[in-house]
């Protein structure tokens, strides 16, 4: 059964929604910013996280934890559609779990190292500090449920018949963990092959908010 909102939860649940399209630029322009402003930064030899520490670290922790924020909005909005349908639960709250992984990736930061900011120790810290620990768990926590929505996402778009988003979720939902593997890995520069990751996780979360800013669920009564 389709189920019908008021104009006012219409409204509202548009609102959520577009929180998840603004994060996703929100967060991959900011960082892109700072490594071309952000004196000693190297992706080649940097992850995006190591932009939270310094004078300026203020602008990335902020990044992470706005950027966190509109993602849990955006979770609810997408359970307002979404349930009581296919991954109208687990959809929904992997999404905000990704957001609370970022939002926990800046409030704990990680070590200097390699370099970073300037004055810090070339090369890894000898050993991790408990808050670098914790945000290698809010790291490790976001993109474990990023990939996992992707696949529950494909049970709603099955039941809807969308070909083409089983394919890009089931794509994303592989490819994110890849990129992260062939990061620690150092087969790929860690610190692009992560960026590139979140960049791949980011844009399936803008698609997958539009798409269902067009569900027949939010369609404005004309009374």
């Amino acid at each position: 059964m389709q189920k019908v909102l008021s104009k006012e939860e219409i409204k509202a649940t548009r609102s959520l929604l577009i929180a998840g399209v603004i994060a996703g630029p929100l967060f991959i322009l900011v960082p892109l910013i700072e490594m071309f402003t952000r004196p000693g930064f190297d992706l080649k030899r940097h992850a995006i996280s190591v932009l939270s520490l310094g004078e300026l670290g203020w602008i990335q922790i902020a990044t992470f934890v706005i950027t966190g924020l509109l993602t849990i909005a955006c979770a609810f909005g997408m359970r307002r559609v979404m349930y009581p349908g296919p991954s109208g639960i687990w959809g929904p709250s992997l999404i905000g779990a990704y957001g609370f992984g970022m939002i926990a990736a800046g409030v704990f930061a990680t070590d200097p190292g390699f370099g970073f900011p300037p004055g810090a120790p070339e090369g890894m810290p000898a050993s991790m500090s408990w808050h670098a620990i914790l945000h290698s768990i809010a790291f490790f926590l976001a993109f474990t449920s990023l990939p996992v929505a992707c696949f529950v996402f494909v049970r709603r778009f099955a039941s809807m018949r969308l070909g083409g988003w089983i394919v890009y979720s089931i794509a994303t939902g592989l490819g994110t963990p890849v990129l992260i593997a062939l990061g620690m890995a150092s087969t790929i520069a860690t610190g692009v092959a992560f960026f590139i990751a979140g960049i791949v996780a980011w844009i399936w979360v803008v698609a997958v908010a539009l798409q269902l800013l067009t569900d027949k669920t939010l369609e404005t009564k004309e009374n």
